[in-house]
Parts: structure tokens; C-alpha cells; sequence
């Protein structure tokens, strides 16, 4: 984000996170959510000429290896992998364009997202549900025979990505590819958990930032989408079940 004093007031003010640094550096600040380590927040370097937004990134344990499996399916590499004090990052998009990041190295070793009682979780929305899990499959190594690896199972039309019980990743068909209304091309969809949606909205609207979707209802929870004021796009979802 262009100004972490901007991020940090902003969603400290909506979601009520606070911020600690990291070793990567005084550019980066992980977020807490009573306590629990919940998103990372990093400043865009000048010189990266890439938007706003927030991006899902996936461990992985090479991430060179990991860039050479992304070219070699016909995806994107925009940037790196770089290293950084505690380890390598790189920023992709798949063949469909939706972006996305992996990271070798240090993990925060209590981070609660993907938890079933977390705060934060990601979507992808894309044309092909079934190719792009065999993508991501492929470049992740989900679904391998090595104890740790990631189950990936189609549940309801969609596929659902685990680590043991934890989801890491849901897959929905159905985004436009070309369409210019960035809610229905291909993309990742990073969602935060409130007790209270249109409170959070409220907030959000308060702190400088807009509603894009309308409150969408489903039997288990409401959701809609925002801009912060930077930009970005991120989901609230308030679970009614």
C-alpha cells in the first residue's frame, strides 16, 4: 500500500487490528486481531509499478523452482522471486491473470488465517474452476503423496483447499475473463470476518472508503465488497448461520 500510516489508521479504525513491525523491515507491519497475527501490510516500493491491493501468498518451499513452474504453464512472473531478511518473495498472475504471491521462508508461526474461527480467508473467482486447481495444484504442489501437503477436494460446485482441517483456499467458476468491472473478472477475493456488518461498512465509509457491491445474503452469512482508501479491494462477511 502506498502509506502504511494510512493503512494502519484505516483498517485499525474499521476492522479494529493493531500493528506490530516484522524483520522484513520498517516497510511491513503484520496486523493482529486481539492479539493473533491476521494479514501483512507492506508499503509499494516506488519502483514496482503495480496497484493497490491485497494478494494471497502461498508458502512454498523453493520458491525459484516454484517461478520456473509458473512459466513453464504459461503463467506470468511480474516479479522476483527477491530476498528479504527472513526470505524470498515473488508476485505472479495465472493464466487467467488473476495475481498472486508465494513466499519461502519464515512463517509467523501462530498465524490463525484459513482457522476455522479465522478472521481472514481467500477466494479465487475464475472462468474454469477445475483448470485453474489444476494449476495452482501443480505450482504449489497441492494434492502430493509428502505428509503436509494440501487436500484439495470439489464440494458444491466448487473446490475447497486444505491442510489438514484448515481451509486455505476456496475456487469458485463463473468470472468473466475480459469483463472491466474488476468484481467479475478473474481475481482473488480476500474476505475479513466482523460480528457486525453494516457497523463495519459504516466504518469503513467513515475512514474514507466505499461500498462497490451491494450487502449480498446467503443462507449462511452477508457479505459485500469495498475500497479502502487506498484502493484496494477486500470482502466483509458477517456469518448469520
Amino acid at each position: 500500500m502506498p502509506g502504511l500510516a494510512e493503512a494502519e489508521e484505516f483498517y485499525a479504525g474499521v476492522l479494529g487490528w493493531t500493528f506490530r513491525a516484522t524483520r522484513l523491515g520498517e516497510n511491513f507491519r503484520v496486523a493482529l486481531l486481539d492479539g493473533r497475527p491476521v494479514a501483512s501490510v507492506g508499503a509499494l516500493a516506488p519502483r514496482l509499478s503495480v496497484p493497490t491491493a491485497w494478494t494471497p501468498y502461498f508458502a512454498v518451499e523453493d520458491a525459484q523452482a516454484t517461478a520456473a513452474r509458473v512459466r513453464e504453464r504459461g503463467a506470468t512472473m511480474a516479479v522476483g522471486p527477491l530476498a528479504f531478511a527472513t526470505g524470498r518473495a515473488a508476485l505472479a498472475a495465472d493464466p487467467s491473470g488473476a495475481v498472486f504471491g508465494f513466499w519461502e521462508g519464515e512463517v509467523v508461526p501462530e498465524w490463525h488465517a484459513g482457522q476455522e474461527d479465522a478472521a481472514a480467508w481467500v477466494e479465487l473467482r475464475t472462468r474454469d474452476a477445475f483448470a485453474a486447481a489444476v494449476f495452482y495444484g501443480e505450482v504449489l504442489d497441492w494434492a502430493c503423496e509428502r505428509p503436509g501437503c494440501c487436500d484439495v477436494a470439489y464440494e458444491h460446485d466448487h473446490v475447497v483447499v486444505r491442510r489438514g482441517s484448515q481451509t486455505v483456499a476456496r475456487i469458485d467458476a463463473g468470472a468473466v475473463e475480459d469483463a472491466p468491472d474488476p468484481q467479475v473478472r478473474p481475481r482473488w477475493h480476500v474476505h475479513f470476518a466482523v460480528a457486525d456488518l453494516d457497523a463495519a461498512v459504516d466504518r469503513a465509509v467513515e475512514h474514507g472508503g466505499a461500498a462497490v457491491t451491494p450487502v449480498r445474503s446467503s443462507p449462511t452469512d452477508r457479505r459485500v465488497t469495498l475500497r479502502d482508501r487506498t484502493g484496494a479491494l477486500f470482502t466483509l462477511s458477517e456469518d448469520i448461520a
